[in-house]
């Protein structure tokens, strides 16, 4: 899966449960509307259904149906692009612009997306990481 995909999921789901949800609803329903306009009236709808499922769950301190309902929203970001891949970048656009800046600082550091390529030859070694590295010995 894009990790476009996955950090979107992620943050349209925690999006759910933040003040600004509505201006995210919004953006999200307009990337639909621009991509398959004769889905955008069943997105929008799904999205306010799916916004008491995740309040409720946090009330509740339900973290699977949260996690469900993020996997949920993943094969939706998923089925979108593979149906129009071009659209990856309007997909990075809602994230960046619209899902992220929505959540609390602490929840941001979860949702952006790192994609690292590497190739060894021979006995090299790689070494990645997407944030701090620590490498003890000799």
């Amino acid at each position: 899966m894009d990790p476009i995909v996955l950090a979107a999921g992620t943050a349209l789901v925690s999006a759910m449960a933040v003040d600004s949800w509505q201006q995210v609803r919004t953006a999200t329903t307009a990337l639909w509307h621009r991509l398959h306009p004769e889905q955008a009236d069943e997105i929008a709808a799904e999205l306010e259904t799916l916004h008491a499922s995740v309040l409720n769950s946090r009330e509740q301190q339900d973290h699977d149906t949260e996690e469900a309902l993020t996997g949920v929203w993943r094969l939706r970001f998923q089925q979108l692009l593979l149906g129009e891949p071009s659209a990856v970048g309007e997909l990075r656009r809602l994230l960046e612009e619209h899902l992220a800046p929505a959540l609390p600082p602490d929840e941001q550091r979860g949702v952006h997306s790192i994609v690292m390529k590497a190739e060894a030859r021979d006995h090299a070694h790689v070494y990645m990481a997407g944030r701090d590295q620590h490498i003890g010995g000799s």
